[in-house]
């Protein structure tokens, strides 16, 4: 399966790709992808340092005749998100990733692909491993843990690059010149709980949301897809406004950059609403599958009879978290009044997990200005704190303020147009891109991102486009 995608062009980009895609590598489980990146460098020997957080430098002196020219970071970050599909039996943590091309996509069986951003880390090994490709001095950093907190980024200290221009690898869309982004902060509900004794005479279920499209909760955040934490409880809360249900479980979601796509609940119901709680059932699916009919078709709310759980939530608890929840932001918090159609604000209720006498509600909240992030994510913590939960706000980061003049923009977008006969796309995203972190501690530094087309990051839909990979790694040659 993943041999087909080694006789694919670039040949040494998707060789490097799936060399890569063999190592686990989620998101602060790194120690084997750094050290596949460390014995890469010291393989070439190329000059190779793990910085004290685990970031990887390998530097690359300039091709001959080349000296003169500006050195330069080339940027991706090493980290995968580690998403699956419910029904598929894969292990993260021991198997490499299995890859298979339908047309011009390649996409992976049952889970994310880790095109975003395993592209950009193979690009640049391509890079560093050639000696026919023209290039100045370059420095390249992959950073870690890019997905859940830019740790990485946040870690790299001032003076350990030299490079005046950096060139990150992250972009998903071919013809898009990325010049900013959003900032972004945790925000966490956690609170314990004793259990009570399901009421006598009661009924058990179980609730499953499945089928939704998912996706990036930064890039697709614009595109009105269903929450599947939010229609759960839209369901638990009519139920128990109906019939007084008694919850014992709640699992939705699982990585705060992911629109959740998937969510289970067990409750118990006193045994003569039983038919109540199916009608309630049926009614809040008819008005979730015509409410979602274009983004998320595949929708599916199933309710199935079980054994009465042993334990319950106290419902005064139950009661008052499923309105935090309810009344919880989430998507678009508001559009930029400067660019036209880029999200400025915006808060993905990402992960509740109530199970064993715990609860956890997770966010990320994303903003291109970081007053009106830390406004969003006050007002998260005070909806969330009405339910008696402890709420903390952690890992803010900056966003990347565009320079839309700067010399690598107008050098790009003039190598852009001579090689495709018109203008790219010049644009800041809503997406956390690891420039404006890095920026911090290299102030001056001219940056830009680019990168393939990728679709789905952050789901097991991702894919990405094979003619878009060769036209983009025809445009960073030309660009080095």
């Amino acid at each position: 399966m993943n041999e087909d995608i080694r006789q694919l062009e670039p040949r040494a980009v998707w060789n490097h790709f799936a060399d890569l895609n063999a190592v686990p590598r989620a998101s602060k489980k790194e120690e084997r992808v750094i050290e596949f990146a460390k014995s890469f460098g010291e393989g070439l020997g190329l000059q190779t340092k793990v910085d004290s957080v685990g970031n990887v430098i390998i530097s690359k002196p300039a091709s001959p005749g080349m000296d003169d020219r500006t050195p330069i970071v080339m940027q991706s970050h090493l980290d995968m998100v580690h998403q699956k599909n419910a029904d598929s039996n894969f292990d993260f943590a021991t198997q490499g990733i299995e890859m298979f091309v339908v047309g011009d996509w390649v996409k992976a069986r049952g889970t994310t692909l880790g095109a975003d951003n395993g592209m950009g880390v193979a690009s640049i090994m391509t890079i560093l491993g050639s000696s026919e490709i023209a290039h100045p001095a370059i420095e390249a950093l992959f950073t870690i843990d890019e997905e859940t907190g830019m740790t990485g980024a946040q870690g790299l200290e001032g003076g350990l690059l030299s490079g005046k221009i950096l060139l990150n690898l992250d972009t998903e869309e071919d013809d898009e010149l990325t010049i900013g982004c959003a900032g972004g902060c945790d925000v966490t509900a956690s609170g314990n709980y004793q259990h009570e004794s399901t009421p006598a005479g009661s009924t058990g279920y179980r609730v499953t949301v499945r089928g939704l499209t998912g996706g990036h909760s930064g890039v697709d955040i614009h595109l009105g897809r269903a929450n599947s934490n939010k229609l759960m409880n839209r369901f638990l809360w009519t139920a128990d406004q109906a019939c007084e249900i008694h919850v014992s479980t709640i699992d939705g979601g699982s990585l705060r950059n992911a629109i959740p796509r998937e969510s289970v609940a067990t409750f118990a119901v006193s045994a003569d609403k039983a038919k109540q709680v199916e009608q309630t059932a049926d009614l809040v699916r008819k008005q979730l599958s015509a409410e979602y009919a274009t983004t998320d078709p595949n929708f599916e709310l199933v309710l199935e009879s079980i054994d009465p759980p042993n334990s319950v939530i106290p419902l005064a608890l139950q009661q008052s978290l499923l309105a935090a929840i309810y009344g919880c932001p989430c998507g678009i918090h508001r559009m930029c009044p400067d660019i036209e159609g880029l999200v400025q604000t915006s808060n993905n209720l990402a992960r509740i997990q109530v199970e064993n006498g715990d609860f956890v509600i997770m966010c990320l909240t994303r903003s291109s200005v970081n007053s009106e992030r830390d406004d969003l994510a006050n007002a998260i913590k005070a909806v969330l704190g009405l339910s008696g939960s402890d709420v903390s706000i952690t890992g803010a980061y900056p966003g990347w303020q565009p320079a839309p003049s700067s010399a690598i923009v107008k050098l790009m977008s003039d190598v852009y147009a001579e090689l495709f006969g018109e203008s790219p796309h010049v644009a800041a995203c809503h997406a956390g891109l690891e420039c404006g972190i890095i920026g911090r501690n290299y102030p001056g530094m001219d940056m830009i991102s680019f990168g393939p087309t990728i679709r789905g990051a952050h789901s097991p839909d991702e894919r990405v486009q094979i003619s878009s990979v060769q036209k983009y790694w025809r445009f960073l040659l030309e660009t080095l």
